[in-house]
């Protein structure tokens, strides 16, 4: 199951958020190990425009523009915004709880959604 990988990555792997979403999907999506170790340039609020690295990696791994929009507004939705740092000082989830919601919408979305 993708988000218990997921959860056992950022817990147990001590990856990074977005390392951790990459790596629970990597069965599901073909990623590369390689892409996975590049991702480490994007956890704690790395990543472009200061985005939650968990949100980048899941935006990563989805095709359709419409599934990212729909990832990026339920994301705002649960978390209070998308930048790291604004999720943190509002403190409606902690990073665990980023790279589960992450992992979570990634999981209701088809498999025809995400790259190959």
């Amino acid at each position: 199951m993708p988000i218990q990988k997921v959860l056992t990555a950022y817990t147990q792997e001590r990856l990074n958020c977005a390392q951790s979403v990459l790596r629970g999907f990597q069965d599901k999506t073909g990623i590369s190990q390689e892409a996975i170790d590049e991702a480490r340039a994007f956890g704690g609020g790395r990543a472009y425009e200061g985005r939650c690295g968990a949100l980048y990696a899941a935006l990563e791994l989805i095709k359709s523009s419409q599934a990212k929009e729909a990832m990026i507004h339920t994301f705002i939705q649960q978390a209070g915004s998308d930048k790291c740092r604004e999720i943190r000082k509002i403190g409606k989830l902690k990073c665990i709880d980023c790279v589960r919601l992450a992992a979570e919408e990634l999981v209701k979305l088809s498999d025809t959604n995400f790259i190959q």
